[in-house]
């Protein structure tokens, strides 16, 4: 069951960034894969932002946090969470026509650093070589009480 829907409005905004935008995708709450059609998606019953915007052949995939999309809760223990979020952006890159072997740079939110080598242990099950570039960094807090964020940018061939 796919988890994304991909939606296809454009804003009429003069940004050329939004000017470009080919498509948005949005994680389904509900975990059904339902294709929408919005006019304005600062109304739209999904979500208030983008899970990711395609421009071009590039996918600026926003943060996941350990959310099961089916329930919506918050999976428990630093591994969880990190296949969870690795899992999550799996399926915002397979939505946008790509594998996380086409992520070109993730970037890693931790609120303890000490759970930095679980996090390399488990994204090396996710991906091949060559590995993307990657940042990591130390914050107080996230949302939900999440352990671990990641966001990730893809280029698409």
């Amino acid at each position: 069951v796919s988890l994304l829907a991909i939606l296809t409005p454009l804003l009429p905004l003069q940004s050329p960034l939004y000017q470009n935008t080919k498509e948005r995708i949005f994680l389904r709450p509900n975990g059904q894969g339902v294709r929408l059609t919005v006019k304005d998606p600062r109304t739209s019953e999904v979500m208030p932002y983008s899970q990711a915007v395609r421009v071009d052949n590039t996918v600026y995939c926003s943060g996941q946090i350990g959310l099961d999309p089916k329930t919506m809760q918050m999976v428990e223990g630093i591994d969880a969470q990190i296949r969870r979020v690795l899992d999550n952006l799996k399926a915002v890159a397979e939505a946008a026509g790509g594998t996380l072997n086409d992520v070109v740079r993730f970037t890693v939110y931790l609120t303890d650093l000490k759970h930095f080598a679980r996090v390399n242990e488990i994204m090396a099950a996710y991906l091949k070589e060559p590995y993307p570039a990657r940042a990591a960094i130390g914050v107080a807090s996230l949302p939900r009480d999440a352990l671990v964020e990641i966001d990730a940018i893809l280029v698409l061939a």
